[in-house]
């Protein structure tokens, strides 16, 4: 606890230097180039509170662009007036661009902090609960069903019974119409030849 303590102290220590020297620069700044009184001591006033609006933008995680472009607009000031007042700059003889850009530093302070300030967030677009997904339930004892009607076995047909005699005469039919033709007989003459049904001929033709 006390070693966190140590730590906060130093970085708040630290932050207050360096905001003071910040200070004390811009005020240095603003009363060389003209603005004398109050107002000098207005222009660093105006420059932290805009850095702060900036940083808290950030911090919420909305519009950072804006908080982004506020926040390196109010640090180039500050940096500027630190960097001007190191010695590079004759204080007694401010040149005039800068005298402008001091009187107008006011109005564009008073639009990044209105902006920052005001400017609402997007609205979070309502989430939209999902559909319970529908479930179907199966069941632990599959169901026995016979095979599917195009893988059912064709029914065998019944082979008609073939007399001994008339598959000799098919054979003789057959053994003349090789002979003649030089190509054994098909069941299709086969059935023509003898007159008989086609499963009668099949029958005669597997027994040749």
């Amino acid at each position: 606890m006390r070693a966190y303590l140590a730590r906060v102290d130093a970085v708040l220590v630290q932050a207050v230097i360096a905001a003071a020297l910040s200070f004390a620069h811009l005020h240095d700044l603003a009363s060389a180039a003209g603005q004398d009184g109050w107002k000098a001591w207005a222009y660093p006033v105006s420059v932290d509170l805009l850095l702060v609006a900036a940083w808290k933008r950030l911090r919420s995680g909305s519009s950072k662009a804006a908080g982004w472009c506020w926040f390196v607009i109010a640090l180039t000031a500050s940096l500027g007036a630190n960097v001007a007042t190191a010695g590079l700059l004759d204080l007694a003889d401010v040149p005039d661009w800068l005298r402008i850009l001091v009187a107008g530093w006011p109005a564009v302070a008073f639009l990044g902090g209105t902006l920052l300030a005001h400017t609402a967030p997007a609205p979070e677009t309502a989430s939209v609960p999902a559909e319970p997904a529908e479930v179907v339930s199966v069941s632990a004892e599959p169901e026995t069903a016979g095979p599917p009607a195009d893988l059912e076995p064709e029914p065998k047909r019944a082979v008609p019974h073939v007399p001994a005699a008339l598959v000799n005469h098919a054979r003789k039919l057959a053994d003349d119409h090789h002979a003649r033709t030089g190509s054994p007989m098909d069941t299709d003459t086969l059935r023509a030849r003898l007159g008989v049904p086609a499963p009668l001929a099949d029958a005669i033709a597997s027994r040749l």
